[in-house]
């Protein structure tokens, strides 16, 4: 994985020599150029779809409540055989 600074410097340089090009390219052409470029840039960082973060938030979200659900049940035992000491 490229640090931010690379990455930026690299993507950068290949988008100067994209639009820095000697012919006039139609714009159409420039846009599917970029794209690609862009896409190549980003596979080279760690990054997830927008689906799969979804779908492992709610992965989180059922997890952390099974374990407060876990952590009650675990303090209403504990409560009900470790009744506190009276002096």
């Amino acid at each position: 994985m490229l640090a931010p600074k690379a990455f930026l410097d690299a993507l950068s340089d290949q988008a100067s020599r994209l639009f820095n090009g000697d012919t006039a390219q139609p714009r159409g052409d420039l846009e599917s150029q970029f794209k690609a470029l862009m896409q190549s840039a980003f596979s080279k960082l760690d990054l997830v779809s927008r689906e799969e973060f979804d779908s492992q938030m709610v992965v989180l979200a059922r997890t952390r409540a099974r374990l407060e659900a876990l952590e009650k049940q675990v303090a209403e035992l504990d409560a009900k055989f470790n009744p506190p000491v009276q002096d």
